[in-house]
């Protein structure tokens, strides 16, 4: 994937270089006088290849990019499917299911009981896996696929009062389908 992405940096790099020599080019000629006429069906021609060659070069950047982009990724349709209901409330997270198993596409059904609160999962190293709103009265979905057995947190992503900071649910991610799952 990194390969990819640093391909078309460098494609990107080489295409900028050739439209900052065009510039240069017109800059340094412009003092230079030309009888318009007789210099006109070339620099259309001219005009219509580097056109050409943009769109194709945008064309090829845009599928070198997108597709190693992880959104299908996270709808696996093979995978185990489970639904879990989050309901955030000042200052817990209440949780229909805590725990699934690994490559179980889980939809977590947020909703809030009071305040906005922002749901974010994390990995063992802390680092932001998902995210979405907690709103009273509304429903986010959020679909995510653990890939990975372990613990993870739920915390709030948005201030929500003075015990924010300790509004932290565990999830655990199993390595096979618990009894408690079934």
């Amino acid at each position: 994937m990194n390969e990819i992405q640093d391909s078309v940096f460098i494609l990107s790099l080489v295409l900028m270089a050739m439209v900052l020599s065009a510039f240069i080019f017109v800059a340094l000629k412009s003092a230079h006088k030309e009888d318009y006429a007789r210099v006109q069906p070339n620099a259309y021609r001219l005009r219509r290849i580097l056109f050409g060659v943009i769109v194709v070069g945008g064309i090829f950047a845009t599928i070198g990019t997108t597709r190693s982009l992880p959104y299908d990724v996270q709808h696996n349709r093979n995978a185990q499917q489970a639904a879990i209901n989050v309901e955030g409330k000042q200052w817990y997270w209440g949780l229909s299911q805590d725990s699934v198993a690994k490559d179980t596409e889980v939809t977590f059904n947020v909703s809030s009981g009071d305040v906005n609160h922002g749901f974010g999962i994390y990995d063992s190293d802390l680092r932001l896996l998902a995210q979405t709103q907690a709103m009273p009265g509304y429903t986010n979905k959020l679909v995510h696929t653990f890939d990975r057995p372990g613990n993870y947190q739920l915390m709030c992503l948005e201030y929500c009062g003075l015990v924010h900071h300790g509004m932290i649910a565990n999830f655990t991610v199993t390595e096979t389908v618990t009894h408690s799952e079934l």
